[in-house]
């Protein structure tokens, strides 16, 4: 009877070990000290001084003791066994079954290491942990006393071995997680460098292109203040238009983060404000009514001095100085994805059809028409009416 009672109270000894070490190994998020401690409450449940965790190395094919309990220094870390049936745990790792030594001085058939005889080592008892594809490694407690292990002390290591499998799978999964997130945390901190290192060089260059401008404009208003001739003015002052019309077309490329292609009909937007500030004084009103057409950077600075020798020309030439009002549009073709059309109304005297070829800036605005392979037609009877279409395909690819 007391027999039995000691039996029972070691089972129940054992199961709140197990339970209790499962909950441990949910809260603990370092796999060695979960290793560690299982092996000092196996060591502790069986009522041995020694007990380990050897893991599997695949490159070695052995067996490496990972963590234990009651070992001298230098063993755990350091000492390795053969993953074959020349070791117990060799042998508990090749079979899948638990390897049972009641006395290794009764089994010549083992190669053992020499730390098994520096501890006196005379029972052992291995189980294995299992693993994805091949088992993690084996659970082992050792005795240098001699046991005779029973049922429940195998079904006691079997447990702990499966909580240890989960605990590896866990760990490993948790591992790849982090893994994962670092590596995303430098993907954010390159992208966030060169961010920083792009808007350093925006800045930069917008700098220097408005320098630029500032220089020529300055230039261009001496040399109108040093021309008295009439035609020569009117040359200079399309010159300086076309200036502002490029460093528009810079402000909007430094506006869409320095990208190859941008949005015409925004930039037409931002062009034509720029343009009626300079027309301010005039009784003639400028509006636009633009969609997104995404263009490549050349074609956008072609048709920005296309737009704004037109619109200068309707101020200049199709109101003689009374009221009007000139429209801009620009919007894909429907029913037509490879096309837009970019359309330049006034309601003036309707005179510059007939007059075209002898207006400054007409011949500039044909050839860069045809440049971008766009086609252009004038009506010009109560007001004057120019439509370009042009493509939209082959981004990057219009002739210089």
């Amino acid at each position: 009877m007391d027999k039995d009672h000691a039996q029972v109270e070691k089972l129940l000894r054992q199961q709140a070990a197990l339970a209790q070490f499962g909950t441990f190994a949910l809260r603990e998020s370092d796999l060695h000290n979960i290793l560690t401690e299982a092996a000092r409450v196996c060591a502790d449940g069986l009522t041995v001084p020694f007990s380990k965790v050897c893991r599997y190395r695949v490159a070695e094919n052995d067996l490496l003791i990972e963590a234990g309990y009651g070992w001298n220094e230098g063993v755990v870390g350091h000492v390795v066994s053969r993953a074959d049936e020349t070791s117990p745990q060799g042998r508990a790792f090749i079979t899948g079954e638990p390897s049972i030594c009641d006395d290794l001085r009764d089994d010549n058939d083992f190669e053992l290491p020499a730390f098994y005889a520096e501890h006196g080592i005379i029972s052992t008892v291995d189980v294995v942990i299992k693993g994805d594809g091949k088992p993690y490694g084996v659970l082992e407690i050792d005795s240098n006393i001699q046991h005779n292990y029973d049922q429940h002390d195998i079904n006691f290591l079997t447990g702990f071995a499966n909580v240890l499998a989960e605990a590896v799978a866990t760990s490993t999964r948790m591992a790849t997680l982090q893994a994962n997130v670092e590596q995303m945390q430098i993907l954010v901190e390159e992208k966030d460098r060169l961010l920083d290192q792009k808007m350093v060089l925006a800045i930069e260059l917008q700098h220097r292109v408005r320098n630029n401008l500032q220089l020529i404009s300055g230039m261009l208003s001496k040399q109108l203040g040093d021309t008295p001739n009439a035609i020569g003015q009117r040359g200079l002052k399309a010159i300086a238009r076309r200036v502002t019309t490029l460093a528009q077309v810079y402000d909007h490329l430094l506006g869409s983060e320095l990208k190859r292609t941008t949005d015409f009909g925004g930039y037409v937007k931002s062009l034509c404000l720029s343009l009626a500030e300079v027309q301010a004084d005039s009784a003639v009103t400028l509006t636009c009514d633009s969609e997104t057409v995404i263009l490549d950077l050349d074609v956008v600075t072609a048709l920005g001095i296309v737009l704004t020798e037109l619109i200068t020309n309707s101020y200049e030439h199709a109101f003689s100085g009374g009221a009007g009002a000139i429209t801009v549009s620009v919007r894909p073709n429907a029913g037509d994805d490879a096309t837009a059309t970019m359309t330049v109304r006034d309601n003036g005297k309707g005179s510059q059809a007939g007059a075209e070829n002898k207006r400054h800036g007409i011949g500039l605005v044909r050839r860069l028409i045809e440049q971008v392979h766009g086609i252009a037609t004038v009506k010009s009877d109560r007001g004057t009416v120019w439509s370009i279409r042009f493509p939209m395909e082959k981004l990057g690819q219009v002739p210089a």
